[in-house]
């Protein structure tokens, strides 16, 4: 059986198995977000391996909204691991203006709902790639237009970024529940606690100027 295989168990927990991919996609995303939290550049570099991990998971579990979300992830952590070491942007973290608030409502849910669609019909337009029907394409999608802008936001040291991954984790941890993803459930509730902390400790930075 193939290492990245979902049905290749690495251990069971309560009668659950937890797969190679699963936990190690899990674990990295666990050290990338706590990195996150406390505004540490190595974020971006344990990130890398969460992404290369999750790509091949959602594939196999057909959330396929998510899949193409980390190759997003993938060049963005590209982009933000060079702007965390430029002096421009080396701790401080900043918000957004209410017009860029405005924007970024109008760009999520449109970009969810154009999105949406897409990857409901991705099988009838790409069936050789995608064989099975896309699992909850609109829920998926929100999770990618919201982690897409999330991710930029962070990138860019603006603490808006926590309210976004607040709300990617709080949807995460009912969707891939649903999936029966439940490690990666688990895991979510944790970002949901390490996200609530990144907002907290960013706001004090913040403060302190």
């Amino acid at each position: 059986m193939h290492f990245f295989e979902i049905a290749n168990t690495a251990f069971t927990v309560l009668g659950y198995p937890i797969s190679y991919v699963e936990l190690v996609g899990t674990l990295f995303g666990l050290i990338s977000v706590y990195y996150a939290s406390r505004a540490n550049i190595l974020t971006w570099s344990t990130g890398i391996v969460n992404e290369v991990f999750l790509f091949i998971l959602f594939f196999q579990v057909h959330l396929y909204a998510d899949m193409f979300l980390q190759v997003y992830f993938f060049v963005v952590t590209i982009y933000g691991w060079y702007n965390w070491k430029t002096a421009t942007v080396d701790n401080k973290i900043a918000t957004i203006n209410t017009n860029a608030r405005w924007l970024t409502a109008i760009v999520i849910i449109v970009g969810s709902l154009v999105s949406g669609f897409l990857i409901k019909n991705i099988h009838l337009y790409l069936p050789g790639y995608f064989k099975v029907e896309a699992a909850y394409p609109f829920t998926d999608s929100l999770v990618m237009v919201l982690s897409i802008v999330a991710t930029v936001l962070l990138a860019k040291k603006k603490i808006e970024n926590w309210h976004l991954w607040i709300l990617v984790d709080a949807i995460c941890i009912i969707l891939y529940f649903k999936k029966g993803v439940y490690f990666l459930s688990l895991e979510y509730l944790l970002f949901l606690g390490l996200a609530s902390y990144g907002l907290y400790h960013w706001k004090k930075q913040l403060a302190n100027g």
